[in-house]
């Protein structure tokens, strides 16, 4: 009996343990199994979307409007002769700068110093038959006046010495365009300008106005124009503020780092091209640097005034959706709203907003293609 009893509290202690060991592992299985079934599960939070902004400034900028012009001489003449004859020297180069006044060509003048010899001649033979006629009038006056005389002999003499000065001064003109030939004979520069391609050679026979070619063109490129045509419906702004005093014109030339002098608009077309709604504009540059050129295509710039409020973001924050163009403005919690607006000039990568943004809203400009109205974002510097 006794050792049935030892043999019993030896085993307890291992059927003790078991017990416990079962009743942990139900104790751990309830607590899973109500945190899995009682407890929500935390909600998934969407990924933010990375994108750059930029601030939507108010700032003076100028207003301005661009076209592609065209560089014009300030003047162009074509040289030609006006008389016939040989062309016997040239005396400048292709391409040369002549000043006003400077000798171009030099014609053959002997025929023409020969005709005004002899004009001159003519002229002084009639101006003595005129003295004596004269002379003869006035004796035959003083014969008329004491009856020695008739008075048809005086008449006669009378209109004998005034045909003579009539035939003086006839004279005297055909002097002088004997002499004005023998002057055009040489051909002078008439105004300052650079000479182009020589269109004759020594020893050519030249001709007297000739309408199909001249000799060479010059072209007066100190001060020189660029014309550009711009839309009709700034013609009225750009009246009134060339009322207000002069407007100033920029060019670029493309592909160069040279930049010229600012010049001033010179010139409004007193019509509107009917064919393309434009406007001609020219504007007057000194170019003393030569940097401007005739035939030349460069960006010209009008500035017509200051606009001392105007918002500005850049170009690239600027979408076109079915409704127009819009903007993501970035709110205060990092959440994103599809605003419409109304965008203005361009200035360089910058556009001017005339509607739609205030001074301060951050704009999105870079990752715009994953964005919807309302996403939230995360700014990258």
């Amino acid at each position: 009996m006794t050792d049935r009893r030892a043999t019993d509290n030896r085993r307890n202690p291992l059927k003790a343990l078991a017990i416990a060991a079962t009743l942990m592992a139900g104790a751990f299985t309830l607590i899973f199994m109500t945190r899995s079934e009682g407890t929500p599960q935390r909600e998934k939070r969407e990924p933010l979307i990375p994108v750059k902004v930029a601030a939507a400034e108010q700032k003076a900028v100028p207003v301005q409007l661009q076209a592609v012009g065209t560089v014009e001489a300030y003047a162009t003449v074509s040289i030609k002769s006006r008389v016939d004859g040989q062309l016997v020297k040239v005396h400048f180069r292709e391409g040369q700068d002549v000043k006003k006044g400077e000798l171009l060509f030099t014609i053959d003048p002997r025929p023409y110093e020969a005709a005004l010899k002899e004009a001159r001649a003519r002229l002084e033979r009639d101006v003595a038959l005129a003295d004596k006629a004269d002379r003869d009038a006035k004796r035959y006056a003083e014969l008329v006046a004491k009856n020695y005389v008739s008075s048809d002999k005086y008449e006669q003499f009378r209109a004998n010495a005034e045909a003579l000065r009539a035939t003086a001064a006839a004279d005297r003109a055909a002097l002088e365009r004997a002499q004005l030939n023998v002057d055009y004979c040489t051909i002078k520069a008439p105004m300052t300008g650079r000479t182009g391609r020589l269109l004759v050679d020594e020893g050519a026979q030249i001709k007297a106005n000739d309408d199909k070619s001249g000799m060479v063109e010059i072209m007066q490129i100190m001060p020189i124009n660029v014309g550009f045509a711009v839309p009709q419906q700034y013609l009225t702004e750009i009246k009134i503020h060339m009322a207000r005093g002069p407007l100033k014109v920029e060019v670029v030339i493309p592909e160069s780092q040279a930049k010229p002098e600012p010049g001033t608009l010179g010139f409004l077309d007193n019509k509107v091209n009917t064919q393309t709604g434009t406007v001609l504009l020219k504007g007057a540059f000194a170019n003393t640097d030569r940097l401007l050129w005739p035939g030349q295509f460069v960006m010209a710039t009008l500035t017509l005034t200051t606009r001392n409020d105007a918002i500005v973001i850049p170009s690239v924050a600027i979408q076109v959706g079915q409704d127009g163009q819009f903007v993501y403005v970035v709110k205060p919690d990092l959440s994103v709203e599809s605003r419409p607006v109304t965008p203005g000039m361009s200035i360089g990568e910058s556009v001017v907003i005339d509607k739609g943004l205030s001074a301060g809203e951050r704009v999105v400009t870079e990752g715009q293609l994953r964005l919807v109205p309302g996403a939230k974002v995360q700014i990258s510097s």
